[in-house]
């Protein structure tokens, strides 16, 4: 009879650990990378080398429709950051700080340090370093060899800090460590914290952001050797549509580099006007895949210390970009902008016990994210958010709950859906539209062929604008 109790006793201990375990909130790492396009195997970028990504993608959903609401570092993270679309009052610029815009705002950080969350912000997480203080426990950021644009060779870095950016290639290529770029030492700091966050047992959200594959293209040389420029190929609408509005040729922020002519009256290059030299452009797109194979593996050492560690079956993941980026896609070497290229983000979302291997193909707006992980660890996202969850998408990867997503930037706003994409541009809110654009998804996809100014498409065109009006979600 004593035996039958112990073995009652303990059965009842074992019962209420699990209970216990089952009902421990979820640690989340979310992971965003800066100026990241969905140029990954798993999107059928074969090119590209990123082994890392495309294993974590073997136990996540990845959305193939996934949109930022604004193509601009600070407003982006901002809008990510609160669940809030961007709009001409707030969110407007890549120098955007939710503290100064929106200070009465509750981030999904601050939510989740309100309920008990240990907060730690790695790398550019906000484009500003001292955003929404209060919101996190740690923040902390990598500081450059020489100089904060994270060139290391010392020559170059003399010729920066006399000449400036027009003194200095738009990227870098050194046999060095991976520790020695910014990067590699925000993975270093995000694998200690982890560690630190284990041996605590609090639950904890830790932010990671990733600056590379952002300008300038700086990369230890391995991820460089990974590719042979020979192979490299130019996409195949490296031209300016013919009949493309002039508001979407500009493209800046590369223009400032040494190796881009500069212009005498303008800092912008117009698209529609400028085409740079065709091994030059190879090059810049070498760069540009050898620094997104260094965040892989960056990333990858993330993931690694998780299980290492035993907190995979613990840890909700997500995995997402601030933007994209154009590499000569309509002869533009930008974001800024409203293109598709220049809008679609990879996203990928592992949650322990929820999801396996998936992908769903409804549109995703990155204002969605918030509610998502507010919900995967119990809590209620403020009435402010406007974004929807996406925990019914995770459970079903097939459901296809929205099929629009909205995007803006300064007097340009977008709607794109699964059959076309239209961009408008207005003076001020409610003025006339001086600038558009329209393009049919189905059949032509690469948007080369701007389709607004035919008249049978000007109902569509009108019904179009109303969308964008009131953000009607479909």
């Amino acid at each position: 009879m004593k035996n039958n109790k112990s073995t009652w006793f303990l059965l009842i201990l074992f019962g209420l650990s699990i209970q216990a375990q089952e009902n421990k909130p979820k640690n989340v790492l979310f992971i965003i990378v800066d100026d990241l396009r969905p140029v990954l195997p798993t999107y059928g970028a074969n090119q590209v080398v990123a082994p890392n990504i495309t294993a974590f993608a073997d136990n996540a959903v990845q959305f193939n429709n996934a949109f930022v609401n604004i193509p601009t570092c600070g407003a982006s993270r901002a809008s990510i950051l609160t669940g809030i679309r961007p709009t001409r009052k707030y969110f407007k610029r890549y120098t955007t700080s939710i503290s100064k815009d929106m200070p009465d705002a509750i981030t999904f950080p601050g939510l989740l340090k309100k309920n008990g969350y240990t907060t730690i912000s790695n790398g550019k997480i906000s484009h500003n370093r001292d955003d929404m203080t209060h919101t996190w426990s740690e923040i902390w950021r990598p500081k450059g060899k020489y100089n904060n644009q994270d060139y290391i060779d010392p020559k170059t870095s003399e010729t920066l800090e006399k000449d400036g950016l027009p003194g200095v290639y738009p990227f870098e290529r050194l046999d060095v460590a991976d520790a020695s770029y910014k990067d590699g030492k925000t993975a270093n700091k995000a694998v200690k914290d982890l560690k630190k966050l284990k041996k605590s047992g609090e639950p904890f959200l830790l932010a990671v952001g990733f600056l590379k594959p952002h300008l300038p293209f700086n990369a230890p040389g391995k991820y460089w050797d990974y590719y042979d420029e020979e192979d490299i190929q130019l996409p195949i609408n490296n031209i300016f549509p013919k009949n493309g509005p002039k508001s979407a040729g500009n493209w800046y922020e590369m223009v400032k580099y040494k190796g881009i002519p500069k212009n005498v009256d303008k800092e912008a290059k117009n698209a529609a006007s400028f085409t740079l030299d065709e091994n030059f452009a190879k090059q810049l797109i070498h760069g540009y895949y050898a620094c997104v194979s260094y965040t892989d593996a960056q990333i990858g050492k993330l993931l690694r210390t998780l299980d290492e560690l035993g907190l995979s079956d613990d840890t909700i993941v997500v995995f997402t970009s601030d933007h994209g980026f154009s590499l000569m896609e309509h002869n533009r070497w930008s974001k800024h902008n409203l293109f598709n290229v220049e809008n679609r983000v990879p996203l990928m979302i592992r949650v322990p016990g929820l999801t396996q291997k998936a992908r769903s193909n409804s549109f995703v707006e990155l204002i969605d994210l918030y509610p998502t992980i507010a919900e995967l660890v119990g809590l209620e996202a403020p009435e402010r958010v406007e974004g929807n969850s996406l925990v019914q998408n995770l459970k079903d990867p097939s459901l296809i709950s929205k099929s629009v997503g909205y995007a803006r930037i300064w007097n340009g706003d977008m709607v794109v859906s699964p059959n076309y994409l239209y961009a408008e541009w207005r003076g001020e809110e409610g003025g006339n539209v001086y600038d558009n654009m329209l393009y049919d998804l189905k059949a032509d996809s690469l948007e080369m062929n701007n389709i607004v100014d035919q008249p049978k498409y000007r109902k569509l065109v009108d019904s179009l604008s109303q969308q964008i009006k009131f953000k009607t979600v479909q």
